[in-house]
């Protein structure tokens, strides 16, 4: 039934200070628009809602609580045009109140005006109005079909209004200021732990660490790097290494010599000196026979310290590894008196290995712990106990000797957690197995050689990189811009005070009203050039500065296929409805962008490159991101026709603006960030292409059918040259070897590197060129059907297109989990790729409910994307993304959670920088324009000169 609508409240009944009476009706759509917190007019609310309803109808998006769009009303989803109308009024009316008392905002003492506050509006109303039963709309439960629409409204005001609330108080920006804060804490938390426990990173490598898995050790918050034998006899050329100890000390010896000659073989008589020499190396390493502390070990540590070059028998080494005890306990029956005479045998020698620390690498290697229950009748007397007080009397003797210089004796005590890993493993209760001892020489080596090849994923031990000249000039910038933007906002702000608006006193009103001035280009620089610098500290302090730790990769199959079963559900729980439903609109690319980078994320951050069908699907997934860009790319220069200067530069500066930044600020070469590259080169392919008489569009392809078989021409063309540089190396290397090609593209002194990236995905961006020419043709000629809901071709055509993509889809899976090694795969995977991609977009786009659908939380990070793929190198990897970086050590998870929260925060902040200063640093001017490329140019060629100089030093 029609009712007239209520009188409106009386003003006293309206609370000014209320959300509800500065807002005015909060609507659904207005809260799913992420718009911020401000009043509207009626006038202009009524204005907004007539505006929603048309675009609703228009693009059928549905509102939870909204009357429907006009093919839903005449399904019966919605509201019927009568109770529409009819409710029209009233809602406008009574939804302020009605959400304000579900809130709990509104009461009735406070609304009181003359006796009939808006509690007396909503329960006369609610009296009045009869219950009508009919079915809700579509995205409410099927089990609310019999509701009444006034309790639904209210409650559904009530909680539209809380969740207004919450964005309102909990945006992006709060996100980035708790982010902040965050770092801050975290860098004063390990500045603080570091002048603690020391700068030392070997400390960790040599004392503490956990196990991966059953193999792979982890030390405390630092990175082991995997040595080969052409890096350890890289490292160990002209050195000596001397083993000198018990059985377990040759174990250790021999798996050290393993890891430069793994052929070397354990025979001989154990209880001997054991010699092994590289003589083309020239590394030398020895093992000494003395399985107790006593005069004899004493006197050849002795020989060492007294002389400095005699023989080579008895020239002293680089490297001193020592340690002993179960022998003594095993002659004297684990006496007591044996272990007093351990104590004044170890005391005595404790100088000597000071005096040889001074010069050389000395390690005390502490017992590790026996499986008494393997124990042999005549060693049974060497138990864990006796073990652990034999330890006890090396770590007090050893520590207590003099420190005054850098080089200490140091104790090698992390051999022992390995073995309490492992040594139920031990064949015999006493000797460790094979992988344990490997991971102790490993250690060795690390410690030793870290600092002297600094591997990229080996941090421990190593020292913090010098700044280079043009990092120090890069810091002299950003420091500039930080002042310069802070006096800029000093200045702005008193003149600001100066200008503003009095109150008088009196009346308590305002003299005049000031509009905000507009922000200039030269603040949004300065500011934009200040949030970048102290982002990039973050970045330097990340991965070059040792103040955060780093730890390695570890890939298990839950730690990858868990984290994606998580985004897959937040990506379908939160889902929108499309603007339009055209294929691969902008909604759904940005979503398919999204889900692919989340999912690259968790594949780099896992270490899932070790499983080969992950290994091949991740491949697909980076060639479909250069298929959308030959899709796009060529879209819009065949639509829009638009080949101008100025759309060029806005596209290379958005995708090369920070990878430059980071190039200067963390010293690495721009083939280093491989897939900016990539693009950039395929855009300027496209461009060239497409750009290159004659130009063809589409508009003049549609006065005459002929043009199209000139675009295929040319596309047939790039196909050509695609296969002559794919399959002649030699050219390829000529093209990019040239200067100054050859700085961006070179990697270690050659573009190999950029070959065999370019190579593995030759033939997507064409194929997506194919794609979109294909598209848009058939879409010209009307061929598609892209309404809502209905599905791209007729029933029969669909049917059999979604059938073949799905057996095609799962086809490649197959393939891909059945590949042998990487070369087979890769060698495959230029041609097949596009298999797998088109499946996709034919199952995503042939059935019209799906096409009407996409998840706007993928979307949202397919809108950074770039940054992500770019920021994850130093701020969530680490060592260039051969690790992870660690903010809370000793807490895998919590650690993911705060630097992936501080991560994703970054990448948006550096999103909205490289939008502002696009804007600003290439202008539409074609004049501006050109002065600024002859700027940007030189800027350039003067990094170019630092670079050469740089780089000259070095050598």
């Amino acid at each position: 039934m029609s009712l007239p609508p209520p009188l409106p409240p009386p003003a006293a009944a309206r609370d000014p200070v209320t959300p509800e009476g500065r807002l005015g009706l909060v609507t659904p759509e207005l809260w799913a628009s992420g718009a911020p917190l401000q009043a509207q007019p009626p006038l202009r609310r009524e204005a907004q809602e007539e505006e929603e309803e048309e675009e609703g109808e228009e693009t059928g998006v549905q509102g939870a609580w909204g009357t429907g769009t006009a093919e839903q009303r005449r399904r019966g989803w919605g509201e019927t045009a009568e109770a529409a109308a009819a409710e029209k009024g009233q809602v406008e009316a009574v939804g302020t109140a009605a959400a304000a008392a579900a809130a709990g905002s509104v009461s009735p003492a406070r609304g009181a005006g003359d006796g009939r506050g808006g509690w007396w509006w909503l329960l006369a109303w609610l009296r009045r109005r009869q219950p009508q039963c009919c079915p809700c709309v579509a995205p409410l439960p099927r089990s609310a079909a019999h509701c009444c629409h006034g309790g639904t409204k209210m409650a559904a005001l009530a909680y539209n209004l809380g969740k207004r609330e919450i964005n309102h108080y909990f945006s992006v920006r709060s996100a980035k200021v708790l982010a902040l804060v965050a770092v801050l804490l975290l860098a004063v938390c390990h500045l603080a732990s570091r002048r603690y426990r020391g700068n030392d990173s070997c400390e960790y490598l040599l004392s503490s660490g956990r196990f991966l898995g059953e193999k792979v050790w982890q030390p405390h918050s630092c990175m082991m790097h995997k040595y080969k034998i052409s890096e350890a006899k890289n490292c160990l050329v002209d050195k000596h290494i001397a083993f000198i100890g018990d059985s377990r000390i040759r174990q250790l010896f021999y798996s050290f010599v393993k890891i430069i000659n793994p052929q070397f073989k354990e025979e001989g008589n154990k209880h001997e000196n054991i010699p092994f020499e590289d003589k083309i190396a020239s590394v030398k390493v020895d093992f000494l026979w003395h399985p107790e502390v006593n005069g004899s070990m004493k006197q050849c540590i002795k020989v060492w310290t007294e002389v400095f070059f005699l023989q080579d028998s008895v020239a002293k080494p680089h490297v001193i590894v020592a340690g002993a005890a179960t022998w003594s306990i095993k002659i004297h029956n684990g006496s007591n008196e044996a272990l007093s005479q351990y104590k004044m045998n170890i005391t005595s020698i404790a100088p000597l290995l000071e005096k040889l620390a001074k010069t050389s690498d000395v390690y005390w290697v502490l017992q590790d712990p026996v499986y008494e229950d393997l124990l042999s009748e005549n060693r049974k007397m060497i138990t864990n106990e006796k073990i652990d007080a034999y330890n006890e009397a090396a770590v007090s003797i050893l520590n207590s000797s003099t420190r005054n210089s850098k080089s200490n004796v140091k104790m090698f005590s992390v051999s022992k957690l390995i073995a309490q890993e492992t040594i139920t493993e031990s064949l015999d209760g006493l000797h460790l197995p094979e992988s344990s001892r490997e991971t102790s020489a490993m250690i060795l080596m690390n410690v030793y050689c870290n600092k002297i090849l600094k591997p990229v994923d080996g941090s421990c031990c190593q020292p913090q990189p010098p700044l280079t000249l043009i990092q120090k000039l890069a810091a002299c910038f950003f420091t500039l811009s930080i002042i310069g933007y802070l006096i800029f906002y000093i200045i702005h702000r008193n003149t600001h005070r100066k200008n503003k608006s009095c109150t008088d006193l009196e009346s308590g009103e305002e003299k005049k009203n000031i509009i905000n001035p507009p922000v200039s280009p030269l603040e949004i620089l300065l500011q934009s050039f200040c949030k970048l610098g102290l982002i990039m500290a973050y970045f330097y302090m990340c991965d070059r500065a040792n103040l955060f730790m780093k730890e390695n990769k570890f890939y298990t199959h839950s730690t990858f296929f868990i984290p994606i079963i998580y985004i897959l559900v937040l990506g379908v729980f939160y889902n929108e409805n499309t603007k339009e439903t055209k294929v691969l609109n902008r909604e759904q690319t940005d979503e398919w962008k999204g889900w692919m980078q989340l999912v690259i994320l968790i594949y780099h951050i896992s270490g899932a490159s070790t499983f080969l069908p992950v290994y091949m699907h991740i491949r697909v997934l980076v060639a479909a991101y250069l298929f959308q860009t030959g899709y796009g790319h060529f879209s819009y220069f065949w639509i829009k026709g638009d080949f101008g200067i100025h759309r060029v530069c806005q596209v290379l500066f958005r995708l090369n603006f920070l990878v430059v930044v980071l190039c200067i600020v963390m010293d690495r070469p721009y083939q280093f960030y491989y897939f900016v590259p990539l693009v950039t080169v395929w855009f300027m392919v496209i461009y060239v292409t497409l750009a290159l008489w004659p130009q063809i569009i589409q508009k003049k392809a549609n006065g005459n059918c002929f043009w199209h078989f000139g675009l295929l021409l040319k596309l047939a063309f790039l196909l050509l040259c695609i296969c002559f540089l794919a399959y002649s190396q030699g050219a390829f290397e000529k093209i990019f070897s040239l200067w100054p090609f050859s700085k961006c593209f070179e990697l270690k002194g050659n573009v190999y590197e950029w070959w065999f990236r370019w190579r593995l995905d030759r033939y997507v961006v064409f194929h997506g060129m194919l794609f979109a020419f294909i598209y848009l043709a058939l879409q010209k000629r009307q061929i598609l059907s892209e309404g809502k809901g209905e599905p791209l071709f007729s029933n029969k055509v669909s049917n059999f297109l979604l059938f073949i993509s799905v057996v095609s889809f799962l086809t490649y899976s197959i393939w891909a989990s059945s590949c042998k090694n990487k070369a087979e795969c890769n060698e495959l995977h230029p041609s097949v790729s596009v298999v797998q991609i088109l499946a996709f977009i034919l199952i995503r786009n042939i059935p019209g409910y799906a096409r009407s659908v996409y998840s706007s939380f993928f979307a949202w990070f397919g809108r950074i994307s770039l940054e992500l793929f770019i920021c994850q190198y130093h701020i969530w990897l680490a060592a260039d993304t051969r690790g992870i970086l660690v903010l809370i050590p000793g807490n895998p998870m919590l650690n993911i959670i705060v630097s992936t929260f501080i991560f994703v925060c970054v990448a948006h902040e550096i999103s909205q920088i490289t939008n502002d200063l696009a804007q600003i640093i290439i202008p539409k001017d074609n004049s501006s324009l050109l002065k600024r490329l002859a700027c940007i140019a030189a800027f350039f060629c003067g990094l170019l000169i630092l670079s050469s100089i740089q780089d000259k030093s070095r050598h």
